[in-house]
């Protein structure tokens, strides 16, 4: 096991110093998760279920289609909250949808809420808890209880699952009034009004390359076919060579670029608009 890690270290530097000299390309070296071995990788965080979709059907017809802005970021309306670190739980599914709700929490009412991944890990009975899950399962789970999504600091993350508390009637919470779930394949460029129409997006992707992944853009390497980690869409960039989506992960701050990876639009990479959701509250 030791052996194979290091020579995945020594494989993924030169790999690395190949990258980093051809602008845009994705780099990867060492990080905290380089000494773990692929298959317990896998089987920790990448963690979430994809699940059939429709696809998005476009309505422009005789109307123009909305000018959209080259560059556009909800981080810069300080409407995101700061990047979490799911640890060896996982429950990225619930964090990306968590993480969604707070944004778009912050969108409507003007101020950050920092919610409970904990609470949906616990209580949305579709799934397994830290031992996975799916985002639209959990959505499901949200507008069909009309639960109360409460404060992190009521309902605090322990990474494990635990037992479903129930919150007074009193208590605050945010409570969704529905959901939206689509397959946007073929589809980027309307994924980008919905971005900044509805706020930012829970996707679910193949992240089995994410391992070793320090920064860039990731262009290529996507290829096992199969979605299994959820994330948020923030952002995206078209102002360069490379168009990219500013993509936010719950893996913490040191991993990419201060938690976040930036994949290339227009090509579906890592199967980035297969699965494609989003709260209303």
């Amino acid at each position: 096991m030791l052996k194979e890690s290091i020579q995945r270290h020594y494989s993924l530097n030169f790999i690395s110093s190949i990258f980093f000299n051809e602008s845009g390309f994705a780099t990867y070296g060492i990080n905290q998760f380089s000494d773990i071995p692929p298959q317990v990788f896998r089987a920790t965080y990448l963690s979430s279920r994809s699940v059939q979709l429709p696809k998005y059907v476009t309505v422009f017809k005789d109307t123009k289609r909305p000018a959209l802005p080259p560059k556009f970021d909800w981080r810069d309306k300080n409407v995101v909250t700061p990047v979490q670190n799911q640890q060896s739980c996982g429950g990225c599914w619930a964090f990306s949808v968590v993480e969604s709700i707070e944004s778009l929490c912050a969108i409507k009412e003007g101020h950050l809420k920092l919610l409970s991944a904990q609470e949906v890990i616990d209580c949305s009975y579709r799934d397994a808890g830290c031992k996975g899950g799916s985002p639209i399962n959990a959505l499901m789970w949200l507008n069909q209880s009309k639960a109360k999504l409460v404060k992190e600091s009521e309902y605090p993350f322990s990474a494990k699952t635990g037992m479903c508390h129930y919150f007074s009637k009193s208590t605050f919470g945010v409570v969704i009034k529905d959901y939206k779930a689509y397959n946007f394949r073929y589809n980027e460029d309307v994924m980008m009004e919905k971005l900044l129409e509805w706020g930012p997006l829970v996707v679910v992707v193949d992240a089995v390359s994410w391992q070793d992944y320090l920064g860039g853009i990731i262009q290529h390497h996507c290829s096992q076919g199969k979605s299994n980690h959820a994330v948020v869409i923030t952002g995206y960039d078209t102002t360069g060579d490379i168009p990219y989506w500013i993509v936010r992960n719950s893996w913490g701050t040191t991993w990419g670029i201060d938690g976040y990876v930036y994949i290339k639009m227009g090509r579906n990479i890592c199967g980035i608009a297969d699965s494609v959701a989003v709260a209303f509250v």
